[in-house]
């Protein structure tokens, strides 16, 4: 089979624009036989973001073939070829226009795409960006955006494609075939044509036998039964001693550890961590522990907790804020200290249900090919069945899904309601199953706080029992437990889940269950009623459609009496408005009458429904009719927890709970969203966590405030144990030396923002043309970080312009997308960048090296006053005769401020500088507890016109006469 990559270098992307460049690689017999390429005369000029992004400009054109030389130069290496490309609609597109116009057939052979490909055979590539992919490859690109270099690229990718085909089993490309064989769907009709070449010639090959554990259930898996999974040591086996006494242990560590990495260097702020969370589990006491970046704090409570844990034969939980410390700690620490440590153990990772993939409902949706007939859902099938082949744990996060991913994933993830647990035929190889059994045999398990919350309110049931617990990331434990511990419901969450039930006559598990209950009639028992379970099933069709309607009119009318005339719903997020039991509408009667029509429908519908089921559940054993029977069970009880949420909502009967709703203006009412938290979740966190556990460990970056942790032993209700000794709190000092590596400069004179706006214009002004000497003397690599997101769209509109003359690029969140780590990656790999970046970039952000050297902070983070969850807390403290101000919002924003200065200093060899434009820090009585709360950078404050001097003076190094400075604990010298 010969194959043509093509690619178009063009003066842009619509049908008027015209091809300035052609690339092409022909692969025959898996090698890349001919090379082609040619620039093309354009009719038009070439545009300057076109010769940004290319490097190619008119001057390299103007003396190049016309369009319809080109064309017959490449027609004869089209001719009986597949065409490949990567983006196929782009380069396609401009093939068939260019040969229309030069008077030719147009190309009629099949056209494949390297990104559906990529996309279903690497499930987990992060980016299917050309270069990006180039480099997951190990492929050079050194030209990108020219179209002879793109070319040859996607075919040295496309190559590897081709092996990566060759080497899947037999069944997984039958499975692929079988998914494709879709007609109607002819944006697919390629690449099924493709699979279906290769399986006839695999078929005729001789295939080697694989192992009877990679097979099951006509799927290849490449795990095999957990039950085979055993503990890290035999309870008898004492081969493996552990040195007993912790210090003599830690130094024979240590030691190791140099052996094995020369490069190892110990830490002292880490050395002091570890021993002091060995203290603590040992006895029984609860420690508070700030840990700087850099310190090496994964290590420094890893270490302590697997020997404590080894030696006392006691599990030890470790429980993370993100998902992506979690597979931090799987992938880089773990494996280290696997290599390290002087016994076996095992450390497993436990997530959430909705993580893991459930076999069961995964097979059904395949084999019944249950999903729309697009593109989009035959690629996102087929990715997952190839993954099967791949996957050690099921789990979401290695997969990276194209545009109708997620909704497909919803369908087939594990969920505890429709789970048939040993019943299921998947029971062995469950994904969630196998991770639970890992953590049972583990010596610790690492989990997150959603999980650590939820199994809190499922009786300890979702979580191996511990007594010992390491919070990480632990500044975000309060806000946690504030959300699981409330409710919320939304206005899609329940209407999704009555379409699971019944979306239309064709679609819904409630006509899916009439269908079969007719179609399997004829092998029914004696004791069932298929045809009269259909009808009753039937019959619940039109109650499910009166409850959406019923939830649809409560929801507008929610909207209209509390956010649609409401001029001060109007938020930087969206539209935000408390509801309080004593400043209820007129109409509140209406809108409780219509909340109760919806009870009544969504009781009178789970009463039925439930019935119904339990009724065929009993008297017809079939496999299939009881797996739809458990799949309609668990969506009637998430359909009950909904049910239960709104009219606990309606009542705004708890005075220790803030209600309140929230909407986006473009969606009005179909984005409202029922939001109740309680106000104070500190006696719950008492009696669930310190009172509970032996021994909590709770560290972060950014705990203290100003040195103290007043703030979060408020918070997390440790005050009794703080006072009794119980509670022990470290800060730890930082490896890194602040003091010569960062710089921060305020600007004394810049202009002040006011209560309602006032100096904004003037501010912004100011703000833009500071940014953008501050970029040309940094050459870009400068984060600037807002705490409003109108304030940087406007931002952006004026710093575009002035930045592009400079050359430097800019990117801002919400702009050019929302997706953060895209918007990181492109920063990265930019040479001259500014990012504005708000609420996700203050934290979790990680641009080590060159890549930034410049942080900006526009504004002191603090929360909106008028947040019903502030306001709440607000009121509550000054009942307790507290300032609210300087006990809540000053000690929250600056743990804030805290990790927003943490994004430039990431490694030992970092270095920058960071702006301050926000003059409260100097001006204020509270503005020193932003500075003191600092690691010790040097610390100067200018007039504006003198900021950028000093900045290209520090990037220099140059001595020079300091400005007004301030000492390390913010107080002017």
């Amino acid at each position: 089979m010969k194959f043509v990559v093509i690619d178009f270098e063009t003066t842009g992307n619509s049908a008027e624009d015209q091809i300035i460049q052609v690339g092409a690689a022909v692969v025959e017999d898996d090698t890349i036989s001919r090379m082609y390429s040619s620039f093309v005369k354009p009719d038009i000029p070439i545009p300057a973001f076109i010769e940004r992004l290319t490097g190619i400009h008119d001057d390299m054109v103007k003396d190049a073939p016309e369009l319809e030389e080109v064309m017959n130069e490449l027609l004869p290496l089209l001719d009986g070829s597949v065409l490949v490309a990567h983006h196929a609609a782009f380069d396609a597109g401009f093939l068939q226009r260019a040969l229309e116009q030069c008077g030719y057939a147009p190309f009629g052979g099949p056209v494949l795409d390297t990104m559906d490909l990529l996309r279903m055979l690497y499930p987990g590539l992060g980016s299917l960006q050309l270069s990006m992919v180039a480099a997951a490859f190990g492929i050079e690109h050194e030209r990108a955006h020219q179209a002879d270099s793109d070319a040859e690229v996607t075919a040295r990718i496309f190559l590897q494609i081709l092996d990566k085909l060759e080497s899947l089993p037999l069944l997984t490309i039958q499975r692929l075939c079988h998914l494709f064989d879709r007609p109607e769907v002819t944006q697919a009709a390629d690449l099924a044509w493709f699979l279906g070449e290769l399986r006839t010639r695999k078929e005729q090959q001789i295939q080697m036998e694989e192992k009877e554990s990679d097979y099951f259930r006509q799927f290849v898996l490449r795990v095999s039964e957990w039950t085979e999974e055993r503990p890290a040591r035999d309870e008898e086996d004492e081969a493996f001693d552990l040195e007993p006494e912790f210090a003599k242990f830690y130094e024979q560590f240590k030691e190791e550890a140099v052996k094995r990495f020369p490069q190892f260097e110990p830490r002292e702020a880490q050395d002091q961590m570890i021993h002091e969370v060995y203290q603590c589990l040992s006895e029984d006491k609860h420690l508070l522990i700030e840990a700087g970046t850099g310190t090496g704090k994964s290590l420094g409570y890893l270490i302590p907790a697997l020997h404590y844990s080894i030696l006392h034969e006691q599990k030890v939980t470790v429980s993370t804020h993100t998902i992506n410390l979690q597979e931090q700690l799987r992938q880089r620490d773990i494996p280290l200290l696997n290599e390290l440590f002087p016994v076996p153990f095992r450390a497993a990772v436990l997530k959430g249900r909705s993580h893991y993939l459930c076999l069961r409902k995964f097979e059904h949706k395949i084999n019944h090919r249950d999903f729309d007939a697009i593109k989009d859902d035959l690629v996102a099938a087929s990715q997952m069945v190839i993954w099967l082949g791949e996957t050690d744990h099921g789990d979401e996060e290695e997969l990276q899904f194209g545009n109708k991913g997620a909704e497909f994933w919803s369908d087939v993830s594990s969920d505890a309601d429709s789970c048939l647990n040993r019943a299921c035929p998947w029971f062995r190889r469950c994904f969630y199953h196998r991770a639970k059994h890992q953590a049972n045999i583990a010596d610790v398990v690492i989990t997150n706080h959603s999980l650590l919350f939820t199994d809190t309110q499922a009786d300890s049931r979702l979580l191996p029992a511990y007594s010992r617990l390491i919070v990480d990331e632990a500044h975000h434990f309060e806000e946690t437990a504030a959300k699981h511990l409330g409710s919320q419901a939304n206005y899609f969450g329940l209407l999704n889940t009555l379409g699971w039930l019944y979306k239309d006559g064709q679609n819904g598990r409630l006509p899916a269950l009439a269908r079969m209950l007719r179609s399997e009639a004829a092998s029914a028992p004696t004791e069932a009623y298929p045809e009269q379970w259909a009808e009753e099933t039937e019959a619940l069709f039109p109650i499910v459609a009166e409850s959406k309607e019923h939830w649809d009119q409560l929801c507008e009318s929610m909207y209209k009496a509390f956010i649609e005339s409401n001029r001060q719903a109007a938020t930087d997020t969206g539209q935000v408005v408390r509801l309080r039991a004593d400043q209820l509408p007129d109409d509140w009667e209406t809108l409780q009458l219509n909340g109760e029509l919806l009870q009544e429908r969504l009781a009178l519908l789970l009463k039925k429904a439930e019935k119904l089921a339990q009724t065929i559940r009993e008297a017809w054993d079939d496999t299939e009719i009881q797996a739809q029977l458990t799949d309609i069970s668990g969506t009637l009880k998430d359909l009950q927890r909904l049910k239960d949420t709104i009219k606990k909502f309606m009542k705004l009967n708890d005075s220790s709970t803030v209600y309140w709703l929230e909407a986006q203006a473009a969606y009005r009412y179909k984005s409202l969203q029922l939001v109740a938290v309680p106000i104070d979740v500190s006696e719950q966190l008492r009696s669930l966590f310190f009172q509970a556990k032996d021994s909590i460990i709770l560290t972060s970056a950014t705990l203290s405030v100003k040195q103290s942790f007043e703030y979060i032993i408020d918070q997390l209700g440790l005050a009794d144990d703080y006072a009794s000794g119980r509670l022990q709190t470290t800060v730890l000092p930082s490896p890194f030396d602040y003091r010569s590596k960062v710089l921060v400069c305020i600007p004394r004179d810049f202009p002040k923002l006011k209560g309602g706006g006032q100096g904004e214009e003037a501010f912004l002004r100011q703000l833009a043309s500071t940014i953008v000497e501050t970029a040309v003397a940094t050459r870009g690599r400068m984060l600037v970080l807002f705490t409003s997101y109108r304030m940087l769209k406007q931002a952006h509109e004026l710093l575009k312009e002035p930045l592009e003359w400079n050359g430097i690029e800019l990117l801002g969140q919400g702009v050019e997308t929302h997706n953060r780590s895209k918007l990181t990656r492109w920063f990265k790999e930019s040479e001259a960048c500014v990012l504005l970046g708000t609420s996700s970039f203050w934290e979790g952000v990680d641009i080590p090296g060159d890549a930034l050297t410049c942080l900006a902070m526009v504004r002191l983070p603090f929360q909106p006053p008028n947040h019903p969850l502030v306001e709440a807390k607000c009121e509550r403290l000054k009942l307790q005769k507290k300032n609210p101000f300087m006990h809540y919002s000053v000690p929250q924003a600056v743990i804030r401020f805290k990790q927003g200065f943490g994004r430039l200093i990431r490694t030992a060899q970092d270095q920058g500088i960071v702006i301050l434009f926000d003059t409260r820090v100097l001006d204020t009585f509270y503005g020193k507890h932003f500075l003191y709360s600092l690691p010790g950078p040097k610390i100067e404050h200018m007039k504006t016109d003198m900021l950028v001097p000093r900045v290209q003076q520090w990037l220099d190094r140059e001595e020079q006469v300091p400005a007004n400075l301030v000492d390390e604990k913010g107080e002017q010298g």
